[in-house]
């Protein structure tokens, strides 16, 4: 189970529990339906391990979800340009968020908004989010930034990770409670290389959205990214 969400674990067991034995002595088996709802909901919360693939000139996908959006030569707050992975969660997904690629957080910048449907276009303008700083080990350019947004359900964002952390390639530094949206954001080159599709759904710390090769036309975006994880096994 997720470590960010003790407390929701606690009380859904306790009043799942509780409901189950009112409504078992009252009416029987259909105690049979508190118990389903707080296994459901237990299930939001669930944390599969992950075994990161490895490479020095990979990033990760930092969210369970679908990819939603990959556009490049935008510009990015730095005023320098940048390539953008958004990835959509829905509620049925982990919603775990995961470092990209090993490095150091340099910055955290919390932004209050609103929590709009995450599937409108605006609200990735709109929404409350947090943004990851991180400076990636090298050969990977930096700086490179991950956004929690939230969305009409998603009312909570947590982050453990903060200015001077550091972290592994795959690493556990937060979480989104319930249906949101997270963005990874890289400075543009021309060595990247994507390896998922829009529409493609990928696993935190598993899936390899980019690859950096230097010298190298940047190459069509690929659909088949099962090769790229040959050595992660099999989770959940």
């Amino acid at each position: 189970m997720a470590p960010y969400a003790r407390l929701e674990i606690t009380l859904i067991i306790i009043l799942g529990g509780f409901a189950a034995a009112v409504i078992a002595h009252f009416f029987g088996w259909w105690a049979l339906v508190p118990v389903v709802v707080a296994l459901a909901l237990l299930s939001f919360y669930r944390d599969p391990a992950r075994r990161p693939p490895t490479g020095a000139d990979l990033i990760l996908a930092a969210a369970d979800g679908k990819v939603v959006e990959i556009t490049r030569d935008l510009e990015s707050p730095d005023g320098g340009r940048m390539l953008r992975i958004m990835i959509f969660l829905s509620i049925f997904n982990v919603h775990i968020n995961r470092s990209p690629c090993a490095g150091r957080v340099i910055d955290v910048k919390y932004r209050p908004g609103e929590f709009l449907n995450a599937m409108r276009a605006d609200a990735d303008t709109r929404n409350e989010s947090n943004t990851v700083i991180i400076e990636p080990v090298a050969p990977l350019p930096g700086p490179i930034r991950v956004r929690q947004i939230a969305g009409i359900l998603a009312r909570r964002i947590v982050c453990t990770a903060g200015a001077g952390a550091e972290l592994a390639g795959g690493e556990r530094f937060g979480m989104i409670k319930l249906g949101s949206r997270t963005e990874v954001c890289l400075p543009e080159d021309p060595g990247w290389e994507i390896c998922v599709a829009i529409g493609q759904q990928v696993k935190a710390g598993r899936t390899i959205l980019a690859r950096l090769r230097h010298g190298a036309a940047v190459s069509a975006i690929s659909s088949d990214n099962d090769r790229l994880e040959v050595d992660a096994p099999p989770e959940e």
